[in-house]
């Protein structure tokens, strides 16, 4: 099996059919598990750099060719980007071989008459290598960044410039650029080792990955947390069958620490799948505590079901519930509520590439009131004392400290002084009134909101 023109077909089908990259990745991968494992490591990375950086590569392609790369056939657009991809960001590969299996593609899948153009293309790339990694000197090869800052950022770090635009108004052009840096940088895999491991079985788990040729290094936030690197499948981590760590982002990590959660506690989580959060917050609530875990369909609530299971938790119940819906039952029973909305996912950009391409303005104005409306169902089941946690994996202040806002206007709660809970996560300063807006670039964590709220009235 050719495996550039794998690369090549999923990009075709992902331009053509707009699937998630990540679900065809994993299901092409599936499909060729019998391939080397090298094999399966280039077909992963070339077809998630290329849509990664498709903005960059298309500038850097237009430079070069009297077509506009929109006006091009679709093969030879997404054969030419892979390539460019290949040439300038892919160490291991020789620029010969990119341009030399980019023509046979070129002509086995009937584009003889085009080998010349993309073979043509493709040289000026590697000819001009330095200085377009270089970000162009003298020659200028992309916009300028203080004559044109917009074009600059989009370009430069393949961001729609409506995005760019967002970020630099609010954050100005230094954090603007450090962020869309941190989106493009590779992601280690952070596990959470379950706080009930002895500190020997936990030592015991770390010298397993280290055998293994896993690199886990502690995160500075919390100490049971660990970024790890060298991981070929997570499902290939010694102690994942027998569920000794949960693969979990910090920044998700952190927003349970938020919620003060205690031993005993009844949890509420209303959009929990795949169930990370829930896990967490069973573990902190130990066998005495129970945690409701919905989400809006079976398949969701499978995912928090196999999670809870690996990580042999008895402690939560997983169900179906639409979290927009209002459950009369559940009314002042809840002493901690998670409402980790659905949002425009803006934080975890580096993660899940296609997002950026997806976003559309009529999205974005529809978002806070779907926000709204689950905060309004949420907030009904806290008790008197107890506490609410909103949430969301973006960096947009309509969908983060305007409902703050208009939460706290609304509804009897008060903020939460989470300061003393984020004690080693820096530029938190806002945490004593209540939330946290994670940064990439910032803070070593996806882009991410967490704010706490308090019920008011008095506790049984």
């Amino acid at each position: 099996m050719n495996t550039r023109e794998l690369v090549l077909d999923m990009l075709l089908e992902m331009e053509r059919e707009r699937v998630y990259s990540n679900l065809l990745i994993r299901r092409v991968l599936d499909k060729y598990d019998h391939l080397p494992a090298k094999d399966k490591a280039f077909v992963k990375r070339a077809a998630e750099g290329t849509l990664e950086r498709r903005i960059q590569i298309d500038y850097i392609i237009g430079q070069f060719s009297k077509t506009p790369v929109e006006k091009m056939k679709p093969l030879i657009r997404n054969l030419l980007r892979m390539s460019a991809y290949q040439i300038l960001f892919m160490d291991g590969v020789p620029d010969s071989a990119a341009c030399n299996e980019a023509v046979k593609l070129a002509a086995k899948r009937k584009f003889q008459s085009l080998k010349g153009f993309v073979n043509g293309i493709l040289r000026s790339i590697v000819r001009e290598k330095d200085v377009i990694l270089s970000g162009g000197g003298e020659k200028a090869f992309y916009p300028d960044r203080e004559k044109t800052p917009l074009a600059y950022l989009s370009v430069l770090y393949s961001m729609p410039e409506c995005l760019a635009a967002m970020w630099l108004e609010e954050y100005g052009m230094e954090r603007t650029e450090k962020m869309l840096q941190a989106m493009l940088e590779v992601r280690p895999v952070i596990i959470r080792i379950k706080e009930s491991l002895t500190e020997e079985e936990k030592q015991a788990l770390l010298r397993d990955m280290e055998e293994a040729g896993i690199g886990a290094e502690q995160h500075p936030y919390l100490p049971y947390a660990y970024s790890l690197e060298h991981v070929e499948g997570v499902r290939n981590i010694p102690g994942f069958d027998e569920g000794a760590f949960a693969v979990q982002d910090i920044s998700s990590m952190l927003c349970v620490e938020c919620a003060g959660i205690k031993e005993g506690s009844f949890v509420v989580d209303v959009c929990a799948a795949p169930g990370g959060k829930s896990a967490h917050g069973a573990e902190k609530t130990g066998e005495k505590g129970r945690v409701l875990a919905r989400d809006i369909s079976e398949e969701k609530v499978d995912l928090i079901r196999e999670n809870a299971e690996r990580l042999r938790l008895k402690n939560i119940k997983a169900e179906v519930f639409n979290a927009m819906e209002h459950d009369g039952g559940l009314d002042g029973k809840a002493d901690t509520v998670l409402a980790d909305v659905p949002c425009s996912g803006l934080g975890i950009l580096g993660r899940k590439r296609d997002i950026k391409y997806r976003i559309t303005e009529e999205m974005l104005a529809e978002l806070p009131g779907v926000q709204r409306k689950i905060l309004e169902k949420a907030q009904c089941y806290v008790r008197p004392g107890g506490t609410l946690v909103y949430s969301t994996c973006t960096i947009r202040r309509e969908e983060n400290e305007e409902n703050v806002r208009w939460f706290l206007e609304h509804f009897p709660f008060t903020a939460e002084d989470i300061s003393g809970r984020l004690a080693h996560v820096p530029q938190a300063e806002t945490a004593a009134d209540g939330y946290v807006q994670l940064l990439p670039g910032v803070h070593s964590a996806d882009g991410f909101f967490i704010a706490v709220f308090r019920r008011k009235g008095n506790v049984d």
